[in-house]
């Protein structure tokens, strides 16, 4: 049965395996964690007279290089002076240079949020009117392109090789100190103290072009590595690096000095590398926590304390859960996983949901805000997948719970069988002389007779010749007592229904962990809801419906949702002035993430249905990203007129949908 059931359960790994792959191949290499909140001029503004700067206002303070800022004339020039600086809390400018002729100026971005994420992005103003563009800012590449891809590769990689070495090594002093002269387990903990310090090395090569150009070129590049080094994410490498080398050597105690102990002998040591152990634990979730979205918004004070026992929770249950489900499968026969080692760790296990529960609770508020935001932004659903994972692996966790309490009434009901058979071995190994005294007689006269055999086979076969096929049979029947063993070995394993029932549980349970340290991983590279839902707040207009400014200017704000892929956003017009007669039009593509995005196709109509006039067609002219305008717009009356804007996002998903605006 076993046989046929574990292929099946080495598939199911492996899909879940792919799983996370897919996740993490489908997520943004680089969400946006600060949002651009505000401009001057503001974004399809037209001024009268050149600005002297262009300031930006981000939800939350960033950092600037010197080409974080830039203006392009309409043939694509730079107009600025280069070197944006500071101006004040979360406000940043770039001076211009004077005299500049009118027509339409594109300002193109490219930060660094508190939180260690690039954020970029592109805006249209215009001076005196409007005019064509052939500024091209390209897209961002900062954070994406194969950098991008390598970066969140790096980052899932140093999760999991955390949660190896540190809920590992948790595993074997809590729960099976025996396990440390485990080789299996020995690997498994070693692998995850690799897996981390290169995944930190690479981080750090990666870092400076994941920030800025996004070219594989530039990873080695000294000088962006050295501005790296400058930075609070750059020193949180660093330290995390530091740690490593103090983790090297608690592995080579427990692997080395620990495991040569005999029980008695490790208890006095247990307590010192708990104590080691621990700090340098703590040390590591905290290089996480001082880097990324714990450190910036919302009481951090509390966030980043909080998001350490967070890490800390996830690697005593998932890579415990590594452990133990290595040490029911690759642990010799000499030294298996006992039962009460399986069960100290569901209590570990439990105490670290618990644990999760709290924590994640705290930083689901901190970051989601609202319950819209659990659904309408891309964090929250993600946070959504997260929560059903974790209750999956909760319900598997429980299985194995069952399994262990009956494993354990197994053994406890063996206790006394096997005190039996000790004491019959004991009196076995003590015959009486009569016994004693017809085994030596055979044991001689056995040990004379093969003697006087294999002198005879001696003498026909050669000396050399017979020690050749003598050894060539020995290696022959050591290899095939070999195979025999170990077939022994898996069917005593596998012959406890128990234990075997409690080996499948715990590998469905790090399947699932798998997926679930993958979302995790995007979770992190992905704007929080409460950032995303207070930039849409800030950017859009003080009314959703038509709202009349002070000269009459009317804007309209539509949500639209074509249904394919990437089919969601928001159609924002200017109406300017909103009289009868000639109208001057600005139409902007935002996507859900508020930033101007190009649509496939886009149509506009105007119906005034109390007096059956309608539809009055206009055809847009594209400007630039996301921007288009249409001058000399002529509304013959005024009334609560009907504008209808279709949007195209494909060859096959489009949608139109409607708003009334008052005009005259």
């Amino acid at each position: 049965m076993s046989q046929t059931i574990a292929p099946r359960f080495r598939a199911l790994m492996l899909l879940f395996m792919a799983a996370a792959g897919v996740l993490l191949a489908g997520a943004a290499p680089a969400s946006a964690h600060a949002a651009l909140t505000g401009s001057d001029p503001q974004q399809g503004a037209v001024v009268d007279k050149a600005p002297s700067q262009v300031s930006l206002t981000f939800s939350e303070q960033v950092a600037l290089s010197d080409n974080s800022l830039r203006v392009l004339d309409p043939k694509g020039n730079r107009v600025d002076t280069g070197k944006p600086s500071g101006v004040s809390g979360t406000t940043y400018a770039v001076r211009l240079h004077s005299g500049l002729p009118d027509g339409t100026y594109t300002v193109a971005y490219q930060v660094v949020s508190a939180d260690s994420h690039p954020v970029g992005g592109a805006y249209t103003f215009s001076i005196g009117a409007p005019s064509k563009t052939t500024a091209a800012v390209g897209d961002q590449t900062a954070g994406g392109g194969i950098v991008g891809g390598l970066y969140g590769l790096g980052r899932y990689v140093s999760y999991a090789g955390f949660v190896v070495l540190a809920g590992g090594a948790a595993f074997v002093l809590a729960c099976w100190q025996r396990g440390s002269g485990v080789r299996a387990v020995q690997r498994l903990i070693v692998s995850g103290w690799v897996a981390l310090t290169a995944a930190t090395l690479a981080l750090l090569l990666l870092r400076g072009s994941y920030t800025t150009s996004g070219k594989i070129g530039d990873v080695f590049d000294l000088t962006l590595l050295g501005q790296v080094l400058q930075t609070r994410t750059g020193a949180a490498l660093v330290s995390r690096l530091l740690l490593l080398a103090a983790a090297a050597l608690f592995v080579a105690v427990l692997f080395g000095e620990y495991q040569k102990r005999t029980d008695d002998e490790k208890r006095d040591l247990t307590f010192g590398l708990a104590i080691g152990g621990t700090v340098v634990a703590v040390g590591l979730a905290a290089s996480w926590a001082m880097s990324e979205h714990a450190s910036t918004g919302l009481q951090p004070g509390i966030a980043m304390p909080v998001d350490v026992v967070h890490l800390l929770a996830v690697a005593a249950w998932l890579g415990g859960l590594v452990a133990l489900l290595v040490a029911l499968y690759r642990a010799p026969s000499e030294t298996p996983v006992e039962t009460a080692a399986v069960h100290r760790f569901s209590q570990v296990a439990f105490g670290s949901v618990l644990a999760l529960v709290a924590t994640g609770t705290y930083q689901s508020w901190r970051q989601v805000g609202s319950w819209s935001a659990l659904t309408d932004t891309r964090y929250g659903q993600l946070l959504l997948v997260k929560v059903g994972l974790v209750a999956l692996m909760v319900g598997v966790a429980w299985t194995s719970r069952r399994w262990t309490g009956r494993l354990a009434q197994t053994a406890a009901a063996k206790a006394p069988a096997k005190a039996r058979a000790k004491v019959a071995a004991t009196a076995g190994k003590n015959p009486g002389p009569d016994a004693k005294t017809g085994a030596g007689e055979t044991g001689a006269g056995a040990g004379k007779t093969g003697a006087g055999k294999a002198d005879g086979d001696k003498a026909k076969r050669g000396g050399k010749a017979a020690k050749g096929e003598a050894a060539r049979r020995a290696a022959q029947l050591a290899r095939q007592q070999a195979a025999v063993d170990t077939a022994r070995q898996k069917r005593l394993r596998d012959a406890d229904p128990h234990r075997f029932g409690l080996r499948r549980s715990v590998l469905m349970e790090a399947g699932v962990a798998v997926v679930l340290l993958a979302v995790t991983t995007v979770l992190t590279q992905t704007e929080p809801g409460r950032t995303e839902t207070d930039a849409r707040t800030a950017t859009s207009s003080p009314s959703s419906s038509s709202s009349s400014s002070g000269v009459g200017a009317v804007t309209l704000d539509m949500p639209f949702d074509t249904g394919g892929k990437d089919g969601k956003g928001v159609v924002r017009i200017d109406i300017d002035p909103a009289r009868v007669g000639g109208n001057e039009l600005h139409i902007f593509s935002l996507g859900p993430n508020g930033r101007l995005r190009d649509i496939t196709e886009l149509k506009i109509a105007f119906t005034l249905a109390a007096k059956d006039l309608g539809p009055l067609p206009v055809n847009p002219e594209y400007v630039t990203t996301g921007h288009w305008v249409a001058s000399g717009v002529q509304i013959p009356m005024a009334g609560d007129w009907q504008v209808a804007v279709t949007v195209r996002t494909s060859d096959i998903d489009q949608v139109t949908v409607t708003k009334n605006a008052q005009i005259g």
